[in-house]
């Protein structure tokens, strides 16, 4: 196969344009780094807008750049130094994709058949909304709700946390409190709050029933004035002096367990 032309210097217009992508500074895209990442972005139907990848014949990446090139995506070639400078991994897989960023309205809300759902408020460390994001699907979560102050689910430690969860879970960024508020009436729906003070064990509650599971800050958890509009608030008993999980295991321990008394009653 001959060489094509190849990107050789990161002052390329078009890689400084990634560049941007990656930080967060172009609203519309996304970006997409490795090849599994790039694998889930369109098995998932994403709009793939532009592809970089290194000259270097391997199976698996060669059968993604086929696929995309099916498609029409634009696929532009790089040095490995070029493509390393852009990834903000320590070591790049040869891969890079560019997409249009998900867009959900907040009138979708009301189409959400679900009776399982999420809310996470002001959840900010990159690592722990993409772990939930990813329990969240394995836990049969009908949708997520990521409050105003939340970390962008769509960044590029999310998205790798996530491994492609965050590209097929309906997902509401930037919500308010009111639209949650909403989705709890027009759904039917208890709003139960985790909290290290809370006066039921997560195991106690009845997760059959149809519910929101709210989660809060790191440091703060649940705001308060949004805790007083909770239905419930549940604990997670700890042994030993232990004072609290994480939030993304007190999530992953409590979606489970409404995964398992659903599960047990053939809830959906």
């Amino acid at each position: 196969m001959r060489k094509p032309m190849q990107i050789t210097s990161t002052s390329n217009e078009r890689i400084k344009h990634a560049r941007r992508v990656r930080d967060g500074r172009e609203p519309g895209l996304i970006y997409i780094d490795g090849l599994r990442l790039a694998e889930e972005a369109l098995r998932s139907g994403l709009t793939i807008d532009t592809c970089f990848s290194v000259f270097r014949e391997e199976p698996r990446k060669d059968e993604l750049l086929r696929r995309l090139s099916d498609i029409n995506v634009p696929i532009l070639f790089t040095t490995s130094e070029v493509l390393s400078a852009l990834c903000d991994t320590v070591q790049s897989q040869g891969i890079v994709l560019l997409a249009r960023r998900p867009s959900l309205s907040a009138a979708a809300l009301q189409d959400w058949k679900s009776t399982l759902f999420l809310g996470l408020d002001r959840v900010q460390d990159p690592g722990n909304m993409g772990t939930l994001i990813r329990s969240a699907e394995g836990a049969g979560i009908g949708g997520i709700l990521a409050l105003g102050g939340s970390v962008d689910v769509f960044s590029p430690k999310v998205l790798r946390s996530s491994m492609g969860s965050a590209f097929r879970l309906p997902i509401l960024t930037g919500a308010t409190a009111e639209q949650m508020l909403s989705l709890r009436d027009s759904h039917g729906l208890k709003i139960a709050a985790a909290a290290g003070e809370g006066e039921i064990d997560y195991t106690d509650y009845d997760w059959r029933q149809p519910t929101l599971l709210l989660l809060g800050n790191e440091g703060n958890g649940v705001d308060a004035a949004l805790m007083q509009q909770c239905d419930a608030r549940l604990r997670i008993p700890l042994l030993n002096g232990v004072e609290s999980l994480n939030v993304s295991a007190a999530g992953a321990v409590m979606l489970f367990e409404a995964a398992r008394q659903r599960r047990s009653a053939s809830v959906a």
